[in-house]
């Protein structure tokens, strides 16, 4: 464990030299709670669990899975100059006074390798957001990156450059130059002679740092030397090349260390000439004109409008998107409630249940996926866990049916806005699966972490514009990139890793973005492109910190989603407009109970601005085997329909109803009976029945080997309308029940790391990190013990004086002594800092094992006063 992160330190410095803090728990320690606060809540995973002091927090903060992390949360402009950082030389920490004052600091020297004005106008908030996320620390004339960011940012530097001088020639192994060939170098580069080889190095470095006496010796160069170098000043820094006969030019720039043999066999030790050089930093920075990039980016790149509409357009538009989500839900789960899909035995919606939702929904297979996956995400389809297990509607789903429009469309909103489940990945292959099978909807594989935050970047970049502008979405996609440059990096490394880390490729987030636009504009959230006025109180639940970036609080987000929405949605119609050719118009959205009704009556003929249904013999006998009669076909239509009811409809309904239940089927295995004698001899005769085998039992009543349902089905193709009836010759209602899962609660994102704490938590935290850091950093001197409570023995008090106790010293930050029984029945006193009393613990500080701890309050016996020793 290095020295940066522990809290040992080195021999005293002279006390007359000003000195910074030596190690990052130091410069923590001289950080105020506010800013430890900030710290916890742009890394959440240093409170896994709760550090127990200073020391610890500054060793995992340390810890190579935490640094990739903050470093991936990083802007461009604060990724460059954490790399700058990464090749400025170290010196020694806390040693800001001891140097000459001719030594460049830390600052000029990063303002040399970032220069520009706007860069340097944000040169200082870069290096206070670094110093927030704790990667930079260090007095500010000399701030410090923390080792393992460093070891990050330069095996290899992100910038291109190479190892120094120093560092080039000592990792040459067997190619190391020998201390003469050294001075030969600085012989041939025109400096005097040294009397080791650490001096000459020093020299040739000094020279290659010196932007004139560099530029008089690159003009000595001969031909095609500087076009050598000129291959390797951007990076790679490493080249390959003939060491045993090199060229003239290359054997110029390596007499005078301008390139430096590594020693590395480039064909893989195979005993070749072949070898390798690499370019040292120096020479590079020259070459460069001192910069660390090739292009610096300090700035984020504007978000450009492509066009604009006005908001009433996009308001409509969207308001619409929102009404035919809705019914497209509707749909699918009405049609799922009936005739659940099976679940795959790998998990998931097979190809051929898919092809037939997207066809029942009237949408390309993509997209019924995305509905697919978004009725999931709300918690209202699921699995049912049966043996012959399929996917069915939740009990939720009818809580969901009851709500308003736009109750029901938030919900849908919400759970889309925090999902990590991808819809737009379904029918890709799966690199972790060995098989590579494609993935399918609701089964594994389609959970991406970063999917949340991409959502909520985009939707807030459409919200920082003016109302109803359109972003262009090549620089929306630029201006993510520069927010977030990593995210895609890691991708890509993750996928060429192994199956096993496959993130779906280096351009992931840009894919997301893709699919979050184009989602939102199919669900609503955005209308012709434009972010919708009444969604805007979803992103600013984020932007405002109310939750995690991703993860609004539903309910209270949702109702105001659902406010904003109401008045742009069209009041429920109560009335359709009834034609002579036997179809209904609905020019809008429908009442509840009118929509359902008619969805049994009629079937949909065209859906679109209005919604045209038509009434056909196997729609009204749809509603006759449902249970109503003709006269409530009847009364239903005359009270919802704008105009008379047309005769051809009326005729219709009756003439269905009159040969409705005429010929029963019942179990037999089954039979069919009808009064009418003519019409059993008619089926009898009936080619088509052949299939039922069907006998004359008595001059009304046909016996089937077939099963009753087979028997319906049969006679109902043949033109004619059967009932089934019971055994007591009631007739049956053939309805198809609506399937539902067992209660089933939504599926869990799959978080990027731990939750964003609260503030609470957070609060909580700190102050058990000072209690633990206070007792870690007492001076060891013999004291007398704390005296116990009077009478001696342990604490005795009654629950709601301990709880009140403990709730008293959380606030005040004083200790308490407690009695404690733990689960075998021990008995032991303790010393305690209270932080945090909930659902019936208490987390504090024990200051007698050192270490943060929660104890249940049901086993501490009572509680009293730190007495003087």
């Amino acid at each position: 464990m290095s020295s940066e992160q522990t809290g040992a330190s080195p021999s005293r410095p002279d006390a007359s030299q000003p000195s910074g803090p030596r190690t990052l728990a130091e410069d923590l320690r001289s950080r105020d709670d506010a800013a430890l606060s900030a710290l916890l809540r742009a890394r959440p995973d240093l409170l896994s669990p709760v550090p127990g002091d200073l020391t610890q927090l500054a060793t995992r903060a340390g810890t190579r899975a935490s640094v990739v992390r903050a470093l991936e949360r990083l802007d461009r402009f604060a990724l460059q100059t954490a790399e700058a950082l990464a090749v400025v030389p170290e010196g020694p920490a806390g040693s800001a006074g001891a140097e000459p004052r001719s030594t460049p600091t830390t600052e000029e020297l990063l303002s040399a390798l970032l220069p520009g004005d706007e860069a340097a106008a944000r040169l200082p908030h870069a290096l206070a957001e670094l110093r927030a996320r704790a990667l930079v620390w260090g007095p500010p004339q000399r701030p410090r990156l923390v080792r393992t960011a460093r070891e990050l940012l330069t095996s290899p530097s992100p910038t291109g450059l190479g190892p120094t001088l120093a560092e080039a020639v000592a990792a040459a192994g067997s190619a190391k130059p020998s201390p003469s060939r050294l001075q030969e170098a600085l012989a041939h580069a025109g400096l005097p002679a040294t009397h080791d080889p650490v001096s000459a190095l020093t020299a040739l470095a000094a020279l290659f740092g010196d932007p004139e006496r560099m530029s008089a010796l690159l003009a000595r160069a001969p031909e095609g030397a500087e076009s050598v170098l000129r291959k390797l000043e951007w990076g790679p820094p490493y080249g390959a090349v003939d060491l045993t006969a090199p060229p003239p030019p290359v054997v110029w720039l390596l007499e005078r260390a301008l390139l430096v043999p590594t020693g590395a066999d480039a064909a893989g030790g195979t005993g070749t000439a072949s070898g390798s050089v690499v370019l040292p930093r120096e020479v590079a920075l020259h070459l460069r004109g001192g910069r660390a990039h090739r292009e610096l980016e300090p700035t984020a790149p504007p978000v450009e409008v492509a066009r604009s509409h006005a908001t009433a357009t996009v308001d409509g538009t969207a308001a619409g998107q929102a009404m035919t989500a809705l019914t497209t839900v509707e749909e699918l789960l009405a049609s799922w409630e009936t005739e659940p899909p099976p679940v795959l035995r790998a998990g998931g919606l097979g190809v051929r249940d898919l092809k037939r939702t997207a066809v029942a929904l009237d949408v390309p297979e993509p997209a019924a996926a995305f509905w697919i996956e978004l009725a999931y995400a709300a918690g209202l389809v699921a699995s049912d866990g049966e043996v012959d297990e399929t996917f069915a509607p939740t009990p939720a789903y009818d809580e969901w049916l009851r709500a308003a429009p736009a109750e029901r469309w938030a919900r849908l909103v919400t759970a889309w806005y925090r999902a990590t489940r991808v819809a737009g990945l379904v029918g890709e292959r799966d690199a972790r699966d060995a098989r590579k099978r494609a993935l399918a909807p609701l089964g594994p594989g389609l959970d991406r972490s970063p999917a949340p935050e991409v959502r909520h970047r985009t939707l807030a970049l459409l919200a920082a514009l003016d109302a109803g502008s359109v972003p262009d979405r090549a620089a929306l996609r630029e201006r993510l990139r520069w927010e977030r440059p990593l995210r895609g990096v890691r991708a890509g490394r993750a996928a060429a890793d192994g199956p096993d880390e496959d993130s779906s490729g280096p351009d992931l987030p840009t894919r997301l973005m893709e699919w979050a636009l184009d989602e939102a504009e199919t669900l609503g959230v955005t209308g012709r492109g434009a972010l919708a006025s009444f969604v805007r109180p979803l992103v600013e639940a984020a932007a405002l910190g109310e939750a995690a970036p991703g993860e609004p609080p539903a309910e209270a987000t949702g109702d105001a989603v659902a406010r904003a929405l109401t008045p742009h949605l069209p009041e429920p119609l109560s009335e359709v407009l009834l034609q002579a050719d036997l179809t209904a118009v609905a020019p809008g959205p429908l009442e509840r109970e009118l929509s359902a009704f008619l969805g049994v009556l009629a079937d949909v003929e065209s859906k679109g601005g209005a919604t045209v249904y038509r009434f056909t013999p196997d729609s009204v006998r749809r509603a006759l085997d449902a249970g109503r009669t003709a006269a409530d076909l009847h009364a239903f239509l005359a009270a919802h329909s704008s105009t008379p009811v047309p005769q051809p409809l009326t005729y219709l309904i009756d003439d269905v109803a009159r040969r409705h239940g005429q010929v029963r089927v019942g179990a037999a295995s089954s039979y069919v009976r009808c009064d009418d004698d003519t019409l059993l001899a008619e089926i009898l005769a009936d080619r088509r029945a052949a299939p039922l085998r069907l006998r004359l039992l008595a001059p009304t009543v046909l016996a089937s080997q077939a099963p009753p349902d087979q028997l319906l089905a049969r006679l109902r193709e043949m033109g004619h309308a059967p009932a089934a009836e019971s055994a007591e010759g009631d007739v049956l209602l053939s309805r198809a029940d609506a399937r539902r899962t067992p209660p089933r609660t939504p599926p869990e994102p799959v978080t990027d790391g731990p939750p964003a704490p609260d503030a609470t938590l957070l609060a909580a935290a700190v102050r058990a990190i000072r209690a633990g850091d206070h007792a870690a950093t007492l001076p060891h001197k013999p004291t007398a013990p704390a005296a116990p409570p009077p009478g001696g023995g342990l604490p005795r008090t009654v629950m709601a004086e301990t709880l009140a106790t403990m709730q008293s010293a959380t606030l005040t930050g004083t200790p308490v002594w407690i009695g404690y029984v733990n689960a075998d029945g021990a008995a032991s006193q303790r010393v305690i800092a209270p932080v945090k009393v909930e659902g019936g613990f208490v987390t504090a500080y024990d200051h007698t094992a050192d270490e943060v701890r929660t104890y249940p309050l049901h086993r501490i016996t009572g509680v009293a006063e730190v007495g003087e020793g």
